[in-house]
């Protein structure tokens, strides 16, 4: 069992970042099962108005008229793959607001589901965008959400999520075994927190924990972290890759969840819920 973080320096334009991932996906390996996840903005990196153009109706069965949502199911088909869209624009019936989600589909090109980002990133950075208000053009997810697998149960989480990790005590809670962190974290917040937070994830939830954050200088100007890493339920980073567009692949090994909720029932142990 494999686990890929896909780190991106994704732009404004779907086609440029679509010819960007597919190389990636190309230079995968060849080992099955595998779960590859794209960060957040995989598809679009921009502004407001550019998420508002190309958010895309959720589509059980997509076909051209989502051309993501298609390219995804015919990348995870074709590849054999469980590819998880980190999170994406797509639209509220009614709305004028859109949500950024997370998809999840298997080999067969079939969404298993989907989760919409529940915590909302509306905070001042000391860096050159400074002011950062998510809120003005999307609205927050109300459900957590739990995805079959092989690898087991799939905690889905998008980015600023991370830093609540009452999300994830529910998530594990309900039995997830590896945890999902699409992210842009910007370099600022990053440098300073990503890598802590998401070991305390892993540690506290005794979960693998898969983070694909974009890593490098965007067109629009911003400037994320990257570091996209792989954590053990021990909190160890099983591979990580600094910035620049790369694969970052690690094995999974299932026992160790199991042996760790033996040796250290945590999970048994919690009186505040």
């Amino acid at each position: 069992m494999w686990l890929c973080a896909m780190q991106l320096i994704s732009g404004r334009h779907w086609a440029d970042n679509r010819a960007q991932i597919a190389r990636l996906l190309a230079a995968l390996p060849s080992a099955r099962p595998l779960l590859v996840l794209l960060p957040e903005n995989f598809a679009l990196f921009g502004e407001r108005q550019g998420y508002l153009d190309g958010a895309e109706a959720l589509a059980t069965v997509p076909s051209e008229a989502e051309p993501i949502q298609a390219q995804l199911a015919r990348w995870a088909q074709e590849q054999g793959i469980w590819l998880v869209a980190g999170a994406m624009p797509t639209t509220i019936p009614g709305s004028d607001h859109i949500h950024t989600s997370s998809l999840v589909f298997d080999p067969a090109g079939v969404r298993r589901g989907h989760y919409h980002k529940i915590h909302l990133f509306d905070v001042d950075v000391a860096d050159n965008h400074g002011r950062y208000r998510e809120s003005e053009t999307f609205s927050p997810g109300q459900e957590v959400s739990l995805i079959d697998s092989p690898f087991g149960p799939l905690g889905l989480s998008i980015c600023y999520d991370l830093r609540f990790p009452e999300l994830y005590r529910r998530l594990s809670g309900q039995g997830a075994r590896v945890l999902l962190v699409p992210a842009a974290f910007t370099a600022v917040t990053g440098e300073a927190h990503w890598e802590p937070l998401l070991r305390a994830r892993a540690i506290e939830n005794q979960c693998y924990v898969v983070a694909a954050n974009q890593g490098g200088s965007h067109e629009t100007g911003r400037q994320t972290w990257g570091h996209s890493m792989i954590i053990d339920p021990w909190g160890r980073v099983l591979a990580q890759q600094a910035n620049g567009p790369a694969n970052v692949l690690a094995p999974m090994d299932p026992a160790l969840i199991d042996d760790l909720a033996r040796a250290m029932p945590v999970l048994q142990h919690t009186r505040l819920r």
